[in-house]
């Protein structure tokens, strides 16, 4: 089931639905699909915003197919936080007697009510081109047989970041600084195919992606994006 620490379980999808279908639009960058609320739960999507939302006034619900940050509420759902009441104002907005919270999440409801997952709002990237998510873009280079995972990361102030990918390829792939040239070249040109990954022309090759140790799943997209920077700084277009 998808949900978070604050609210779960929200969503479910059936394994069936996953092979059947959403797994083929996942992989050229439509989301993950989480698939369908519990009967209990409410969603929406709205406009993605790192303020404040005091009351659900203040939001704007937007259309099926639209990217914005999911709000939930449901007998599961927190209503605050206990211990760390300075979060409450960035993460609970009123509406009447009870209280949405915004998981962080952002992605879009299909016509099916179904929610795909694009990434974490605070992941996303601010480009003179607008924003871009992590997930329907890493989608297309890990479609790569060498590559076993990649982030996408932003170099640069927000609203003029350049959109940088760093890629770990599988072990005993791309030894050779000839081979490391090849993948890059093919995984730009893998970008030139889709127009959400038109935008990158940077790639970067790292030999172990920095993750949790609980998980060996979540990417700390922070530290790559810095390790990125210094990199590009240096002219450097290749492997660690």
């Amino acid at each position: 089931p998808y949900g978070a620490t604050e609210s779960l379980p929200v969503a479910s999808i059936e394994s069936r639905e996953v092979l059947e279908e959403t797994a083929a639009r996942s992989a050229t960058g439509a989301g993950t699909c989480v698939g369908r609320r519990f009967a209990q739960i409410d969603w929406r999507v709205i406009r993605i915003s790192d303020e404040p939302l005091a009351t659900i006034d203040q939001t704007e619900e937007l259309p099926r197919g639209e990217i914005g940050e999911l709000i939930v509420r449901g007998p599961v759902v927190t209503s605050q936080y206990v211990t760390r009441v300075e979060a409450n104002p960035l993460h609970k907005i009123q509406d009447g007697d009870t209280f949405w919270h915004r998981i962080g999440d952002v992605g879009y409801l299909d016509e099916q009510d179904r929610f795909w997952f694009c990434g974490r709002k605070a992941h996303r990237l601010l480009t003179a081109d607008g924003p871009m998510y992590t997930i329907p873009c890493e989608a297309i280079f890990n479609q790569h047989n060498q590559i076993y995972r990649s982030a996408l990361v932003g170099v640069g102030p927000a609203g003029s970041q350049r959109p940088v990918i760093v890629a770990e390829p599988w072990p005993n792939a791309a030894e050779s600084v000839s081979d490391q040239q090849t993948l890059i070249t093919e995984l730009r040109e893998l970008a030139q195919q889709y127009d959400h990954t038109r935008a990158i022309t940077d790639f970067l090759l790292h030999p172990s992606l920095p993750v949790d140790i609980r998980h060996n799943a979540k990417i700390f997209r922070e530290k790559l994006a810095v390790w990125a920077a210094e990199k590009l700084s240096h002219h450097v277009d290749g492997s660690a």
